[in-house]
Parts: structure tokens; sequence; C-alpha cells
């Protein structure tokens, strides 16, 4: 008994569906056409003042020569800016260093990144916690809740020059807050009281926001989610802990990651608040208010300091969404891969 053995021939190859390929394509170049205007714009508007600092970072600042007198025009200056930063050095008009006078500490630079550092720290840590607990209040369904929602917001729409003034006067000698308290302590003129006068202004104004940011994660959190934890008899600290702060995690990471850039840029706060001194007379310094004492001294030094606090910004971003981001990712996909099985 035979078998006849049939023989299928492969077809003629698909046609290339040239069409959808054509429309991708097209919707491509008017995409590039759209972004194109905004790419302009933020290079003129951020990319062309950075080169320019860079390039002025390299050169001396013009000014009379401290050694012979003699007014000096600038000129190439390689790294003795940066050096004149980092190795808290200093410097003659002319780019020379010089031995520091008595009582001298140099550029301030350290301490400023100290000072700056610090502030972030604290603040965000501060924030991060009480906004939480903001937004878990006003996630509550409760009469009045549009009340609360807007009462909390208020100091984030107050402006920061405002907030600071505000702040100068509670904290005055005879202001409220040694009246409440029977004290008289220096707020503003203390170093540490100084500082924690910073953390305290910082703190109630930016709290809101950070507040807003997580609440927008809490309503997107299922309430079948915590109906089940309570069926399954889970407290409040283990449900807060195993449900609620691993799904608000992608919204509070962005919330974090913005408190810290603008933490690390702090200016106004306590430029107004203590006039950027404090106790020691650079207790409250911050990078940001150190780059605009610079600038009435000397440009290009300054520029120098403006670039490095450029590059200590971006390290701390791309250091936060690196190795933080991944995270975030890696549990979003594991979420849905949970839902899915």
């Amino acid at each position: 008994m035979s078998t006849a053995t049939e023989v299928v021939t492969p077809g003629p190859p698909r046609p290339v569906r040239r069409g959808r390929t054509l429309k991708r394509n097209r919707e491509t170049r008017v995409a590039a056409y759209l972004i194109a205007p905004t790419i302009v714009l933020l290079a003129i508007v951020i990319g062309y003042p950075i080169v320019t600092a860079i390039i002025q970072s390299f050169q001396n600042d013009p000014g009379l020569n401290a050694t012979t007198g003699q007014f000096v025009s600038g000129g190439f200056a390689g790294l003795s800016n940066y050096a004149h930063w980092l190795l808290q050095q200093c410097m003659d008009a002319s780019g020379n260093t010089i031995a520091c006078p008595p009582g001298n500490l140099g550029s301030g630079f350290w301490n400023a990144a100290g000072v700056t550092f610090f502030f972030t720290v604290v603040t965000v840590a501060l924030e991060t916690a009480i906004g939480t607990w903001f937004a878990i209040i006003m996630n509550r369904t409760f009469r009045g809740r549009g009340l609360v929602r807007a009462a909390i917001l208020v100091p984030w729409a107050i402006p920061t020059a405002v907030t600071a003034k505000l702040w100068y006067f509670i904290f005055s000698v005879a202001g409220i807050a040694n009246s409440l308290f029977q004290t008289h302590i220096l707020w503003t003129s203390d170093t540490w009281a100084s500082r924690f006068a910073i953390i305290i202004a910082d703190t109630w104004k930016t709290t809101p926001f950070m507040a807003l940011l997580i609440l927008a994660g809490l309503q997107l959190i299922p309430e079948e989610v915590y109906e089940a934890a309570r069926v399954d008899g889970a407290s409040r600290w283990r449900t807060f802990t195993t449900i609620t702060l691993p799904l608000i995690k992608p919204a509070l990471m962005v919330a974090i990651l913005f408190r810290i850039l603008d933490a690390l840029r702090m200016y106004d706060l306590p430029a107004i608040l203590t006039g950027g001194g404090g106790g020691s007379g650079n207790a409250t310094t911050t990078l940001s208010i150190l780059v605009i004492k610079q600038v009435r001294a000397g440009y290009n030094s300054a520029s120098a300091l403006s670039t490095i606090t450029f590059i200590i910004i971006f390290i701390v971003a791309f250091i936060f969404v690196r190795v933080l981001g991944t995270n975030v990712v890696r549990t979003q996909e594991a979420q849905q891969k949970g839902t899915k099985a």
C-alpha cells in the first residue's frame, strides 16, 4: 500500500505594506516638524547660556592686579577658576593664586555645598513624610474634603518671596515664635537657629506640592484592594506598607525628584529670610547664593561656579533616575505580570 506525499510549495512572498510604512514615515515627519520649534527654543534659552557659561569659566576676570596694581583685561585662565572653588583657594584679580588673609577660608564652596545638601536632605525628608500624611487625609471621603484640600494648598500658592517675608516677621526677636514659646532665640542671625528657620519655612511652603503629587497616586489605587485587605484582617500599618506605599511609589519618586532638584537650587528663601548669612556669616549660604555673590565680584569666576553647580545637580538627578527609576519600572512590570496571571 502506497501513500502519495503532497508537496507544499511556498507561495509568492507577501507584498510589503508600503501604505502603512509611508503613513508611519509621514507621521514621523509631522511629529518632527511640531517638535522642532520647541527644540530650537530650548537650544536658545538653555543650550546657549550653558555653553557660554562653560566658555567664560575658562577666562580670567578683568580687574586690578593686587600685586602690580595694573589693570588686567582677562585672558585664558585654564582651570584656575575651578581650582579656586574646589581647592578653597584665594585669587587676585588676574587669577593668580595668593595666600588667603587671616580668617578667610577661601572660596567657601564646600561650606555652601554642605549647607545646600543639608537643606535638601532635611527638607525633602520632612516634606515627603508630612506630604504623604496630608495626601492620605485628603484622599478620604468626609464632609468638607474640598475645603481641606484648598486650605492645604494655600501655602504652595503663596509666592516664595512673600513666604520669606512672612516667616521673617514670625522669627523676628519680638515676633510670634518667641512670644508664643517665651524665648529669645535669634532666628535669623544664630547659626543653627537660622538654618532651622529656613527648614521650617521651606517645609511649610512646599509640603502641599508633595501632598498634591502623592494624592494623584493615591487616587489611582482601587478601593477593592483596601476592602480585600480589611477582609484579610490586615492592620492599617500593614495596609500602608504593603499596599499603599508600593502602589504610590511612581508618583512618590517623581515628587521627591522634583523637590530634590528644586532644593538644590534654593536661593530666594534663605536670601530674603536670613540674607544668606546666619550666625557665622555663611551659615545659610547655598550654592545659588554663592553664585549671585560671585557675579558681583567676577563674572567669569561665577560662571565656573555655576558650571560646577549644574554638574552637581545633573549628577544627582542622573543617579536618582538611574537607580530609583529602574526600580519603579520593574515594580510596574511585576504588577502587570501579576494582573495577567
